[in-house]
């Protein structure tokens, strides 16, 4: 596994800062767009009614919701309380049972296996501490157990998209990309002798807006990394982002018309968790 040197107190602080970042816009308003890869996940899952569900990272609760809807006893966590009050809205106006708990992926509050299967879409990838939280999520899911990932790939629209913010507004040092969790060689590490089968299948979203100025209007008033770095730049740093994600739209773009439609390729990874 890749280990991060940071000091402990320096980590809080991004971890802290990362929190605010997710609350600072209306992610819930994104993961509504991408409602199909958490269906796809649970399917390809194959939960099965009443099993336990653990949900990581799970915003406004996109997968968490879909394993409910499978019969499964699900718990959704993340530690964006903003987001948790989303997942929780649409809960009840779906008349589904769970329960959402204000907790971080690098320290689940929950005993060792258990959960029968142990899930996260677009959501894990995203701790600083990668190895801490891939032990973690090892660590809860019983032997046997499913483990079932979604995440973006480092050469896909949104690792294009990470990777154009980064260059205008740079991420903390000693930090290793998100977009790790999205190859199959970093999964081998992150997971190693925990799993023992790793079936990993790239897949593609596709994002749809109706120009590339839609595009960008709508990542910058609602996707919390997008709104902080455009509000971290002043007005000639901001028209130069909006310009390189304005061109990275168009150079993704596989619509013939006035709108826009920009696949974004994804992993989804199905692990079954060692016995050993």
């Amino acid at each position: 596994m890749t280990m991060i040197d940071i000091a402990p107190d320096t980590l809080e602080a991004i971890k802290q800062k990362q929190r605010a970042t997710w609350d600072s816009a209306d992610y819930a308003a994104v993961a509504t767009r991408i409602v199909p890869m958490a269906e796809l996940l649970i399917d390809a899952a194959d939960i099965e009614a009443g099993s336990t569900v653990l949900d990581i990272a799970t915003g406004s609760g996109n997968a968490a919701l879909a394993a409910a809807r499978a019969g499964g006893v699900v718990t959704g966590i993340d530690y964006a309380p903003g987001l948790l009050e989303r997942a929780r809205a649409r809960a009840a106006a779906e008349d589904l049972d769970m329960t959402l708990i204000e907790a971080d992926a690098e320290a689940l509050p929950f005993d060792d296996a258990s959960f029968d299967a142990v899930v996260s879409a677009v959501g894990v990838m995203f701790t600083p501490d990668q190895s801490r939280a891939a032990s973690e999520l090892l660590r809860v899911v019983r032997p046997g157990g499913t483990i079932a990932l979604a995440n973006w790939t480092p050469t896909g629209f949104v690792g294009g998209m990470l990777r154009t913010v980064g260059r205008h507004v740079p991420p903390p040092a000693g930090i290793p990309s998100p977009l790790r969790w999205g190859t199959e060689e970093a999964l081998g590490e992150l997971l190693g002798d925990g799993v023992s089968e790793l079936l990993v299948r790239k897949q593609t979203f596709v994002f749809r807006f109706r120009s590339a100025e839609d595009f960008v209007a709508f990542f910058r008033a609602k996707y919390g990394p997008v709104h902080k770095a455009f509000a971290a730049l002043d007005e000639d740093g901001q028209a130069r982002l909006a310009a390189d994600l304005h061109d990275l739209a168009a150079s993704a773009n596989r619509s013939s018309g006035s709108a826009v439609a920009m696949p974004s390729e994804y992993l989804e990874v199905i692990a079954t968790r060692s016995t050993d």
